[in-house]
């Protein structure tokens, strides 16, 4: 009889198969629903759902295996808290704090931070790890770069983070409402720090070109997980479309920055390749390692818990092979204490 981590461990191995099969016949209808680590598997659907929102929110979670001692999070709460959840919502703004399902949102927010979503809050694909809904977004708001700048003006920050979903619908993968968007922030808050985490716009370079040229201080796209991973974690991205991506931000004279999740199906040494592989070919600056956590039953099963030992190992490689910033811990996302990455490759603005 197979024990729980080589039945948690071989099931990974056969969604990872089932999405590269998938990939390789074409989708079940044009833009699959997110969080499906099935499809492919149980055959062809008696309906389409391509006019529909997948709101994972809604689904119960399962986790797969108890949560180790180091997996703890601080509970939501407080006037500060309470005070910047009050703004956001009333301008209407998303945050991925809420849209993923981050664990540190309640650290981050009572600390007055907090990472602003744009384009929406519905996503075009159907990443195998993510818990923002994903579907066909709604008529594009033209008017969310103002109230962006307008909510950030007055949150009294030294370090934003803004951060997008994928808009494959839109022709230029919504460039230039990134593109506006930062640069009245800029305009609005000059003493406050920009960081921008966008997306791969489909490795068209003008695009991402529209978005260099607005200049963010530092400007993320992240990678998520090992070349091997990437049918099962990314099916519609690509992992050297990604390292083009960094490569490019580098080459345009701003601060690169990347992220990777681990504990999903990939390798100790793999993870290591990777990290090199990053510094070498995009020459990026930043990088934070987090554990990947399960957001619900619909999702990727975990499939190790990685230990503190092994971030604090990957952060000294890190650090060794060239990267300038290196947050490496279980509970770190791409945007945690992302105004220390900041202060580390030395973007903050002096009082």
């Amino acid at each position: 009889m197979l024990t729980g981590d080589e039945w948690v461990s071989g099931y990974t191995r056969r969604m990872a198969a089932a999405h590269l099969q998938n990939r390789t016949e074409g989708p079940r209808h044009p833009r699959p629903l997110g969080g499906d680590t099935a499809r492919g598997v149980l055959g062809e659907s008696l309906i389409d759902l391509s006019n529909r929102v997948l709101d994972n929110r809604q689904s119960s979670t399962l986790d797969t295996r108890r949560k180790p001692a180091w997996i703890r999070a601080q509970v939501p709460g407080g006037d500060a808290y309470l005070s910047l959840r009050s703004r956001i919502e009333g301008l209407g703004l998303h945050t991925v704090c809420q849209e993923a399902s981050c664990p540190n949102i309640g650290e981050c927010w009572s600390r007055g931070t907090a990472t602003i979503m744009v384009l929406g809050d519905t996503c075009t694909r159907s990443c195998g790890f993510c818990n923002v809904k994903t579907g066909r977004p709604p008529v594009t708001d033209l008017d969310e770069p103002r109230r962006v700048a307008t909510m950030l003006s007055g949150a009294g920050l030294r370090h934003v983070v803004i951060t997008s979903v994928d808009r494959d619908d839109l022709p230029d993968g919504g460039a230039a409402i990134w593109a506006e968007t930062i640069e009245r922030t800029k305009a609005s808050c000059p003493d406050m720090t920009l960081e921008a985490l966008v997306g791969d716009f489909k490795g068209n370079h003008e695009d991402l070109q529209l978005v260099i040229d607005a200049a963010p201080d530092i400007l993320s796209h992240n990678v998520e997980t090992v070349p091997r991973m990437h049918p099962a974690v990314r099916p519609q991205a690509d992992y050297d479309r990604s390292i083009e991506v960094l490569r490019r931000i580098h080459d345009g004279g701003l601060t690169a920055k990347t992220s990777l999740m681990v504990g999903i199906g990939e390798r100790d040494e793999e993870i290591m390749t990777t990290m090199r592989d990053i510094r070498k070919r995009a020459r990026t600056d930043i990088l934070t390692i987090g554990q990947y956590l399960q957001p619900t039953r619909n999702h990727l099963p975990i499939d190790r818990w990685v230990t503190p030992a092994a971030f604090d190992q990957w952060k000294d490689i890190g650090l060794d092979i060239g990267f300038r910033a290196v947050q490496s811990g279980p509970l770190v996302r791409s945007s945690y204490h992302a105004e220390e990455h900041a202060r580390a490759v030395g973007t903050t603005r002096e009082a």
